[in-house]
Parts: C-alpha cells; sequence; structure tokens
C-alpha cells in the first residue's frame, strides 16, 4: 500500500511540474479558438476565428518576462501604408495636428503618408487596425513581420470608434491572442508594438495609467485605455498588449505638443475593437441604437440652479425633432438617470447604453424634470451614420 501511494504522489508531482512549465512558457498549447459571434446578427457568415485567452482569477499576474511577452505578440503585428492621390489634403487636417503637433509655428514633418500599424487577430487574415490609418486610401499594403509584404482589401470601419478591419491573403500567419478588458487593471504592465517613424517594428514597455478615458474627442464613443508606454506616429493600429503577451487595446492616439511620445497614449481596448470587428465581417456596418439627443455632462451649478434631488445624470440640451425622444415625450432640460434600469453618470455612459440597445427596442428612460421623476419609454431608432468626430458635439 505504501508503494502504490509513493507512485501516485510521483505521478501527481510529474503532472503539476509539467502543467506549471507549459502555463509558464507555452500558455498558447493550452488555448483553444473560438468564434465569437454578436447576438441578433446573421449567423449565415460566422466571424472570424481568433485565440482568446482563458478567463484567469481576478489579481493574478503574469510571471514571464516581458521579453516572453514580446516574442509571443509581435509576429503578429504588422506594418501598414497606403497610396492616396490627394497627398495634400492632410495637411489642414485637426487629426493631423493632433499627432504631430506645431514647432515654431511650423508643421512638424510628416510620417510617410498613411504610415501605420495593424494586428493579425485570425488565421482567416483578418487584421484590425484604426480607421484614421486606412482613411481615404486608394491602395493598402501590409508588410509582415518575416518580410513579406501583401496587398490588403479594407473590409469595413467604423469611424465613431476609429475601428477598421482589413483582409488578407497569405498562409502560415502568425495570430495574436485576444485579452480581455475586464482583466486588466490600473499599474499593469503593458507593451506598445508598432512601427513607429517606418523605423521598423518597435516595442515599447510601460503600464497602464488609467481606464476608461472619454471626452478626448477622439471619437464618438470612446473608452479609451491609456498608457504610459511610448506611442508614436506610425504606432497608430498597433497592439497594447499585458504581460502574457495578449492583445488588450489597439494603439490609437497621443497627446503631444512636439509630435512625440510624452507619456501619454490612448488604446482601443480589445472588446471594444472585437465587437466592431464582429459586426463588420459580418454586416459591413456596425448598427447602434439611438434617440435623437443632445446631451451634455451634468454640472453642479445646474443642480443648484433648478434645486435638483440628484447629483449625477446626463443633461438634454436639446432633442431632434421627430426623433425617437421627441416623439416619447423627452424635452430641454430634462436630466437622463437611468437607462433600462441601468444608472446613467456621464454622456459616455449614455452614448454607449444607447447603442448597445437593438433597433426598434421600446426602452425605458428614467428622467428627472425639475422636482418630478419619469419613466419614458422610447423606442429606440438606428443609429444614422456620421463622420468620425474630432472635437466635442454631436448627438445621441
Amino acid at each position: 500500500m505504501r508503494r502504490i501511494w509513493l507512485i501516485f504522489s510521483q505521478a501527481v508531482t510529474v503532472a503539476v511540474a509539467i502543467l506549471f512549465v507549459l502555463m509558464t512558457f507555452k500558455p498558447q498549447w493550452l488555448e483553444q479558438p473560438q468564434r465569437w459571434m454578436q447576438p441578433g446578427l446573421n449567423t449565415s457568415h460566422p466571424a472570424a476565428p481568433v485565440l482568446q485567452v482563458a478567463q484567469a482569477a481576478s489579481g493574478v499576474t503574469a510571471t514571464q518576462p516581458l521579453s516572453a511577452a514580446a516574442q509571443r505578440a509581435a509576429p503578429a503585428v504588422v506594418s501598414v501604408t497606403t497610396s492616396k492621390h490627394a497627398r495634400t489634403a492632410r495637411q489642414g487636417d485637426p487629426w493631423f495636428h493632433y499627432f504631430f503637433g506645431q514647432r515654431g509655428g511650423q508643421q512638424a514633418p510628416e510620417a510617410p503618408e498613411g504610415l501605420g500599424s495593424g494586428v493579425i487577430v485570425s488565421p482567416d487574415g483578418y487584421l484590425l487596425t484604426n480607421n484614421h490609418v486606412v482613411e481615404g486610401a486608394d491602395g493598402i499594403t501590409v508588410r509582415l513581420s518575416d518580410g513579406r509584404e501583401v496587398s490588403a482589401t479594407l473590409v469595413g470601419a467604423d469611424p465613431e470608434t476609429d475601428v477598421a478591419v482589413l483582409k488578407i491573403n497569405a498562409d502560415r500567419l502568425p495570430v495574436i491572442t485576444l485579452g480581455s478588458l475586464s482583466q486588466l487593471h490600473v499599474g499593469d504592465a503593458v507593451l506598445a508594438i508598432g512601427n513607429p517613424f517606418n523605423v521598423g517594428q518597435t516595442v515599447t514597455s510601460g503600464i497602464v495609467s488609467a481606464l476608461g478615458r472619454s471626452g478626448l474627442g477622439l471619437s464618438t464613443f470612446e473608452n479609451f485605455i491609456q498608457t504610459d508606454a511610448a506611442i508614436n506616429p506610425g504606432n497608430s493600429g498597433g497592439a497594447l498588449v499585458d504581460a502574457s503577451g495578449n492583445l488588450v487595446g489597439i494603439n490609437t492616439a497621443i497627446y503631444s505638443r512636439s509630435g512625440g511620445s510624452l507619456g501619454i497614449g490612448f488604446a482601443i481596448p480589445v472588446d471594444l475593437a472585437r465587437q466592431v470587428m464582429d459586426s463588420l465581417i459580418k454586416d459591413g456596418q456596425v448598427t447602434r441604437g439611438w434617440m435623437g439627443v443632445q446631451p451634455r455632462e451634468l454640472d453642479p451649478d445646474f443642480v443648484q440652479s433648478f434645486k435638483l434631488p440628484i447629483s449625477e445624470g446626463v443633461l438634454i440640451t436639446g432633442v431632434l425633432q421627430d426623433g425617437p425622444a421627441s416623439q416619447a415625450g423627452l424635452k430641454p432640460g430634462d436630466v437622463v438617470v437611468r437607462i433600462q434600469g441601468q444608472p446613467v453618470r456621464s454622456v459616455s455612459e449614455l452614448l454607449s447604453t444607447v447603442a448597445a440597445i437593438t433597433p426598434g427596442t421600446e426602452a425605458l428612460i428614467g428622467v428627472q424634470r425639475g422636482e418630478q421623476a419619469l419613466e419614458i419609454k422610447v423606442t429606440i431608432a438606428k443609429r444614422p451614420k456620421t463622420q468620425r468626430r474630432r472635437s466635442g458635439g454631436g448627438n445621441e
């Protein structure tokens, strides 16, 4: 009996040791490709297969060195170049100024036209990048990490999130594993991988400085990851990865007065990017809910002036005539405090919540009108197509 127990304990020890080695050095061997689909969409056109990291317990951190994360993720990051006929069109573009700034009253030197990065997220050849990288492009070329150059086609783009999806036809494609925003915390180590200034693939390291950044005027739907990992022109569309090499964001913008990195960069969360990608692959567009109001952050002065019994919500400053909100009875001066029972504390929350509602759905909107609390039913409509918002404004 003692000998049997000894054999059993040794076998368990060996099995645990093998599992630990695999989890540390070859975690991708333990992952299974998953197909993700957005509810309510046409399933006759399945979404691209992607690798999704298994959900880990909160607070668990990777023990492998960052070099291992870089080696795991870097092969799936590509360089993207575009050709455009109107090469001077960007000279007066505020988006251009946001990235490059000015020096001595003169425009900073422009990086090669259409320079950017992308991330291969599917063995079928689908790539994620930024809309502003490929916007208006007549031709798109992708250079893989192994030196191959292939032409890419634009599957679709969503200016309201600044996400675009490309498709390439090539074999032996390296694919990055998708992480999750829910597993990311302020202070976590991250790597930014891309092709800044067209010098070649570059990896920079930093931490997550903040989550849920909005109100930057970069896009309509903002929920950015902020990082101090150096991001420069050409990194747009590249990968922000965690310490395990999983994709957690698509690098999008920097805050800069000089054209160089100042340690404030922004990335689109991978959860949002993959939802947009799924819709673009299957429908060629992203369908969102809309109710036709002009929202504004609720400030304490307004609350005090009108003696409102609330402190959080979104002020409605305008209602589109004959829009869903107008037909339901919402008025300028109303404060939206809940949508479908979910508290609304900011304009970005209102935008995201309404956008997630399927058009045609009757949504219950909690409104504070003066001292009166109301519940108003609004039939959500399909959000009309809009151009990419460069600064504030717009309507929901």
